[in-house]
């Protein structure tokens, strides 16, 4: 604390010595010159300082003030901000006093002035950068929402500037770079697009990202400070301070895949650009003042792009001389945007399985598998992160950035957080937000020691086929529609996928097609990707054949032996079926279970059937979840799926969804809808 504290008279003592070596020292260096460098020589004409001799006595002077702050264990940016603010204040009350005392003008005007020179800014910043080079690192890993968020800020403020007519005076431009003349405004234009892409990166922890940030950042102070340095250039200087003071935070590499893909955009663009200048002149050449040659058309097109003849070129004439520059400085910000969001797009990622893998997860489900959702990772659509030993696994897919993993680990307990920790990283590492959907109750333990978040998401109804029966009054609904099917002359059948013959193969395909109509095949997490890709020691059909000895509907189930379980994945059939036909295959899917040894049954999973369930005492809050979800029911039939599973009067084992934040929630959704293909849109690549 003590070292700390010093900090505050080491920065102010440093100042004072840094100014009083700019009085005493002045060498003879030629070159461009900082103007009120001494500002108490005003009247002998001696004010200015050469910009060489300033920049180093302030390089020197900033580099002991962040030395002393690193040795002081003060966070970088911590130390870039405070330690700034305190030589950037001091500077601007020395000149300000000086100001008034050598030109004999009142306090307010000599502060006025102090406000609009060079030297009253150029001090803190040797400070910030410095401190934010050198200053201690953070202790620990912060979150980035903050930094994204500023940057994000910071680049609508750079495009109202380049928007807004008029001239530096306002509200709003007082917050902002003030008109630097046409180059800065056009830049900003630029500067606002290259921080709004590199912002989201940024939320990624993308290094890409940051590259881009602090590039356009430091590019944006160079023209500012070429043109003239005051106060609308600090937002400018505290974005680059905040991404160079947390640069450990942006470690995501980019996907390496991306660097073609990025160099073929900016070829694209640039021929796009020059393809569409030329031409344009070339038609409209008798509007120019001067004779079309490449290079007069080579200077055009870089003007226009630079914005330099944003408000028309005075080579040009007529309406062709107004929209063609501003024709050029749209493409060259399209052109940006598209070869940036490439460039710091989190990682692409196509869905692989190699033979070895498939055939590995196949072993550890059967062994390890006790979740009845395990049987459905050996979907096609999922890929595989085996820990180091290759004895425990995660099954997921990433969709918009998004890795949305499907149930608990499967392996060996003792594996799940060591492997858990290592799916983080390499998400994190590639731009990924991870989201895990149809978590058990009993591992909801091992997320929250991480700090995420688990929301409920529903009640997966299980029957166990010992104590199942079909006697009693409660359940004749279901007793009736068995003995009508059976005394309509419906046959079940119990099949493994082997011995189903090519054509019941497909009869049973044209009834799921013919039940499934124009709707694509969902499922991710609870559903099977298909009907005869799993062979007879993962899948089970129960067809249910009319008097006829056709096939009216069957149902799949996915076996999971570790659990001694079968899950239901999905139940299709015929619409001129009769009622309860499903009812029926169940009893005697179950029946069939029970004689095989199998002890439990998995039927459909209900969302949100707490809330739903009409019995259920209901907070004010969760009766408008009710009322909302129920507004849901033409497109998800939420409380038929509820009230289908209660008549077989199950144990309800609760879901959840686990997510890093809350506010990740908006975009989890989205993505986990689309692989559950809900959504008209599924991103099997990333």
């Amino acid at each position: 604390m003590v070292r700390r504290a010093g900090a505050v008279p080491v920065a102010i003592l440093t100042t004072l010595a840094a100014t009083g070596w700019l009085y005493l020292m002045r060498p003879a260096i030629g070159g461009p010159r900082v103007a009120n460098a001494l500002p108490l020589d005003e009247l002998s004409k001696h004010d200015a300082a050469p910009l060489a001799w300033y920049a180093v006595v302030w390089a020197l002077a900033a580099m002991l003030i962040a030395a002393y702050a690193r040795w002081a264990r003060i966070e970088r940016l911590t130390a870039a901000l405070g330690l700034a603010l305190i030589v950037g204040t001091l500077s601007y009350v020395a000149n300000g006093v000086s100001i008034a005392i050598v030109q004999q003008i009142s306090g307010h005007d000599a502060f006025d002035i102090a406000s609009r020179i060079a030297s009253t800014y150029l001090p803190a910043t040797f400070v910030a950068v410095a401190c934010a080079l050198i200053a201690a690192r953070p202790r620990r890993r912060e979150t980035t929402f903050a930094v994204p968020a500023i940057v994000a800020t910071g680049a609508v403020l750079h495009l109202l500037h380049a928007m807004l007519p008029g001239d530096s005076t306002g509200l709003v431009r007082s917050f902002i770079p003030d008109a630097v003349g046409p180059l800065a405004r056009a830049s900003g234009v630029l500067i606002s697009v290259v921080l709004l892409v590199a912002s989201r990166g940024l939320a990624r922890r993308s290094h890409r990202a940051w590259q881009a940030a602090v590039t356009v950042s430091f590019a944006s102070i160079v023209v500012h400070v070429l043109h003239g340095v005051n106060q609308g250039t600090l937002p400018s200087l505290a974005i680059l301070v905040l991404l160079v003071a947390r640069r450990g935070d942006f470690d995501a590499p980019g996907d390496v895949a991306t660097r073609s893909i990025v160099v073929s955009r900016a070829i694209v663009s640039a021929a796009t650009i020059v393809g569409y200048g030329v031409l344009a002149l070339w038609f409209n050449r008798i509007d120019a003042d001067q004779p079309f040659t490449i290079r007069f058309a080579f200077e055009e097109i870089v003007r226009g792009l630079l914005g330099l003849h944003f408000h028309g070129s005075p080579h040009l004439s007529d309406g062709f001389g107004h929209w063609y520059p501003l024709s050029l400085l749209m493409l060259g910000v399209a052109g940006t945007l598209w070869t940036l969001a490439a460039w710091v797009a989190p990682w692409r990622h196509r869905v692989r399985q190699e033979e070895r893998e498939r055939e590995l997860a196949r072993a550890l489900v059967a062994t390890w598998g006790v979740d009845t959702l395990a049987p459905f990772v050996l979907r096609a659509d999922k890929s595989y992160f085996f820990d180091a030993d290759g004895e425990a696994f995660i099954a997921y897919r990433v969709v918009g950035g998004v890795a949305i993993v499907s149930g608990d680990p499967i392996g060996p307990p003792e594996r799940f957080e060591p492997l858990v920790d290592a799916f983080f990283r390499h998400a994190h590492a590639r731009g990924w937000r991870v989201a895990i959907l149809g978590v058990s109750g009993r591992w909801l333990p091992l997320y929250e020691r991480r700090g995420l978040r688990a929301l409920y998401h529903g009640d997966e109804a299980v029957v166990d086929t010992a104590s199942f029966s079909i006697e009693g009054r409660a359940i004749r609904k279901v007793r009736q529609s068995v003995h009508r099917l059976e005394r309509a002359g419906y046959v079940a059948r119990v099949l493994r996928p082997s011995e189903i013959d090519a054509p019941l193969r497909d009869e049973l395909e044209r009834v799921a097609r013919t039940w499934r109509g124009s709707q694509p095949e969902r499922g991710f997490v609870m559903a099977l990707d298909a009907l005869f890709r799993l062979g007879d020691e993962n899948a089970l059909f129960v067809v249910g054949f009319a008097p006829d000895g056709s096939a009216a509907g069957f149902l799949h189930f996915a076996l999971s032996p570790a659990a001694n379980a079968l899950s239901l994945s999905s139940m299709p059939r015929l619409p001129e079926t009769p009622n309860g036909f499903n009812e029926w295959l169940i009893v005697e899917t179950i029946a069939w279970a029970k004689e095989h040894g199998y002890e439990h049954v998995s039927l459909n999973f209900a969302p949100f059937a707490a809330l739903l369930a009409p019995e259920v005492e209901l907070s004010h809050l969760e009766r408008v979840q009710r009322r909302a979800l129920l507004s849901l029911k033409g497109h998800f039939q939420l409380d038929n799926l509820l009230a289908f599973n209660r008549k077989f009067f199950p144990r309800w084992e609760r879901r959840f969804v686990v997510v890093e934040r809350r506010r990740d929630l908006p975009r989890v959704g989205v993505a986990a809808l689309a692989a559950e293909a809900y959504l008209p849109f599924q991103n099997a690549r990333r």
